[in-house]
């Protein structure tokens, strides 16, 4: 019995029904093009098998482990910072598995056992077993090596996520390689740019040490930067990411720069000031994707490691981010008003904050030439939280000046399942339009294309 109905996420109207079916087909085996994301380089470099299924499906998959959490399942069971022996785990995982029930996790989860490893029983405690041998006895196999799956999957591009700091050693291992298999790096500075990261001035010194600037001053600070990204791009960078907690950028005088940087590094800033150098440095990010074409991405409105106690046990990334309301108009007014118009200027921006979409970010994007929306993200990368974002967003910027889909996962296995589910429900939100006489299907069609493949390398310059 095949674990997903071919109809899922379609409409129970037949008529709609028959019009995205019709979509979905133009568009299901598309290449995937997966333009920000967090997998382990290492994996594609080094080409080695996986070691066991809890540590490909569960381990990397915060989705997974927070709903877990969320029971009373301590961390440590789930061999999250402790030595627990990988069946021990995933029988856990499978006695609680109707935990996932309604959630995008289960569909996710169903699909990569279904399509990726042939299962056709439901995972359970009596099957958990079964499960566990089968998929362990397949991933010792060479079609199921990374490099295998990232080309069964249709791949044509994969981006990872890297610090400044980081010598991006597994992607020239990647791009030295007879491997034609596309992985490139983007560049995440968060560590060396948000003076309440951990560490800040040990960051800065080593930026310095890696350049050979001298990062005790703003200017050589800056010239740093400019190095690493163009290290990034020689490493196949085509974009840079921002996790800050707000969208709030500036235009501040360099003296006054100067000024909040130096405080940074004596860890003597107010938290007034360390956001207000957050914000400048967004627009010194912004200058320099002027100059080197870097896309620009911005992920703010997320109180990050909100549980204090899993952040020291285990660290960072532990499913314990959550929204937090995001202000943008006046945020992004300084940033948008020096570069916002500007023809080569290109930043992404993304929301946890969905009350902001209508309201705010669709309203910008349907006016600032350099500014488009990211896809639904987080908590609302889901079948309701796309259809929300489709129906606030759609009316006021438009299809085409949101940037497709990025599945933006730690989990390999999730990246086909999360694509199949947003191509489904974009022809599913397509063909409503058809079906309401408000889109010719030929025009719908060519959407269907655009929103899957044509828009996310448009956007990331790809």
């Amino acid at each position: 019995m095949a674990l997903l109905h071919p109809n899922r996420l379609f409409s129970p109207n037949s008529v709609t029904r028959g019009i995205a079916r019709e979509l979905y087909q133009t568009v299901k085996d598309l290449p995937i093009i997966s333009p920000h994301g967090h997998t382990d380089p290492a994996w594609f470099a080094l080409n080695e098998n996986f070691p066991n299924p809890a540590e490909l499906i569960i381990k990397p998959d915060h989705y997974v482990f927070r709903m877990l959490y969320s029971q009373g399942i301590d961390l440590t069971q789930l061999g999250i910072g402790a030595d627990v022996e990988p069946q021990a785990v995933w029988k856990l995982f499978a006695d609680h598995y109707y935990l996932f029930r309604g959630t995008p996790s289960r569909m996710w989860l169903d699909f990569i056992f279904e399509q990726a490893f042939g299962l056709d029983v439901a995972l359970t405690p009596d099957t958990a077993e079964h499960y566990y041998q089968h998929i362990n006895t397949l991933l010792n196999q060479d079609s199921f090596k990374p490099r295998a799956l990232f080309e069964r999957f249709n791949i044509e591009l994969l981006a990872t996520t890297e610090s400044p700091l980081d010598n991006l050693a597994h992607h020239k291992t990647i791009m030295d390689s007879d491997w034609n298999g596309r992985v490139i790096t983007a560049f995440r500075p968060d560590n060396v740019v948000d003076p309440e990261q951990p560490k800040f001035a040990a960051s800065i010194q080593t930026l310095g040490q890696i350049t050979g600037e001298d990062t005790s001053n703003y200017a050589g600070y800056l010239n740093a930067l400019r190095n690493r990204r163009a290290f990034f791009k020689a490493h196949g960078a085509t974009s840079t990411d921002h996790g800050h907690p707000t969208a709030l950028t500036a235009d501040l005088a360099p003296d006054l720069a100067e000024k909040l940087f130096a405080g940074a590094l004596k860890s003597e800033l107010t938290p007034q000031q360390a956001e207000l150098f957050r914000a400048q440095m967004l627009t010194e990010m912004a200058l320099m994707s002027l100059d080197d074409g870097l896309v620009m991405q911005l992920h703010p409105g997320c109180h990050r490691n909100h549980n204090s106690a899993v952040l020291e046990r285990f660290g960072r990334d532990k499913g314990a981010d959550l929204p937090v309301q995001t202000e943008y108009v006046a945020a992004l007014k300084p940033l948008l008003n020096k570069l916002g118009n500007h023809p080569d200027f290109n930043i992404i921006v993304f929301t946890l904050d969905e009350t902001s979409y209508s309201r705010e970010l669709a309203p910008l994007a349907g006016h600032y030439p350099a500014l488009k929306l990211g896809p639904a993200w987080w908590f609302h990368d889901s079948p309701e939280g796309m259809r929300r974002y489709r129906e606030q967003v759609t009316e006021t910027a438009g299809f085409y000046n949101t940037v497709g889909f990025n599945d933006d996962t730690r989990a390999f296995l999730s990246i086909p399942a999360r694509h199949d589910v947003a191509r489904r429900m974009d022809c599913n939100f397509l063909a409503g339009w058809v079906a309401d006489h408000r889109l010719q299907l030929n025009e719908a069609a060519e959407l269907a294309i655009d929103l899957s493949y044509k828009l996310a390398k448009k956007a990331y310059k790809l």
